[in-house]
């Protein structure tokens, strides 16, 4: 496919599958976690969930859960998958994005689908904030989650990538995080600083810096939360080189930081193929999240 061709593909697929799950799933939508219009999450519950802890079971009718009060989900005992969209910062929503929600949330996976303020609106800065504060919001609304696993796409998982560097003090809450699906992620922002794509960011040398993930590692030896917490940096086969060395770089540096990090190149797919895919079960990287919840959990 051409470019144009290629990007008309992946939205489309992105909102035929967000459709679907907002017909099928249990949901709450556009659910705030701050107050800017752009911080909302969407979030896709299993049919069946646990209320209380694993003795206690409450299976639950689709129907019968949409006429609860919200409070139940509050005590609702799930793994969490949470998920930020790609599109270099500058384009991509979360109402296009649930790829993956059918397929997990078969599996009692609770899905929660994130938006964040796109440049120009939204700086780098304040997109890195947002994500943190999302995640903040999860722990604290669901304070009996089974684990908290952040998975972001492209720009995505620059995002993710920096919530492993997130100090939790200001948050007031350490979050229960599981687990991190990095894929086909930028991870050294400064290539961007003199190309096209930085027009709506507008990011200095400074600005890049200060958020790029690869050099916060290489300067700060930050240590891991949770060194058991495990951190897979995927790439699709057919991602350009630089995916691929960044991908390769990022881990190398996770693990060196004391991080669990394996590295997966993906066979057959492409940098968008990599995320459609996720709409069908036996997907490898549905699998791959899959085991890794599931084992955990």
């Amino acid at each position: 496919m051409g470019a144009e061709e290629a990007l008309r593909t992946y939205k489309q697929i992105g909102i035929e599958a967000t459709r679907k799950a907002r017909d099928t799933c249990r949901s709450q939508l556009h659910v705030p976690y701050g107050d800017g219009d752009g911080e909302k999450m969407d979030i896709y519950f299993p049919d069946q969930a646990s209320e209380g802890e694993p003795g206690g079971l409450a299976v639950l009718s689709r129907q019968r859960c949409l006429a609860l009060p919200c409070t139940l989900f509050c005590v609702t005992a799930l793994p969490f998958f949470m998920f930020f969209h790609g599109g270099y910062w500058q384009s991509g929503s979360k109402d296009e994005s649930a790829f993956m929600v059918n397929p997990l949330t078969a599996q009692g996976v609770a899905v929660v689908i994130v938006a964040y303020d796109i440049a120009p609106k939204g700086t780098l800065d304040q997109m890195v904030d947002q994500v943190a504060r999302s995640v903040a919001f999860v722990e604290k609304r669901y304070p009996s989650n089974k684990g908290i696993y952040l998975c972001g796409h492209s720009a995505g998982a620059h995002l993710a990538a920096m919530v492993l560097l997130t100090n939790w003090t200001k948050h007031g809450v350490t979050p229960n995080l599981r687990g991190f699906f990095l894929v086909s992620g930028v991870y050294d922002l400064q290539p961007l600083v003199f190309t096209s794509q930085n027009a709506p960011l507008l990011m200095t040398l400074e600005d890049a810096q200060r958020n790029s993930p690869q050099r916060h590692l290489e300067v700060a030896r930050t240590q891991p939360v949770d060194p058991a917490c495990p951190v897979l940096v995927a790439v699709g086969q057919h991602d350009s080189p630089e995916f691929h060395r960044q991908s390769r770089e990022f881990q190398q540096a996770l693990c060196r930081g004391g991080w669990r990090a394996s590295f997966e190149e993906l066979r057959d797919v492409d940098h968008f193929e990599i995320i459609e895919n996720l709409t069908q079960k036996d997907d490898a990287l549905t699998q791959i999240i899959l085991k890794t919840i599931l084992q955990e959990f």
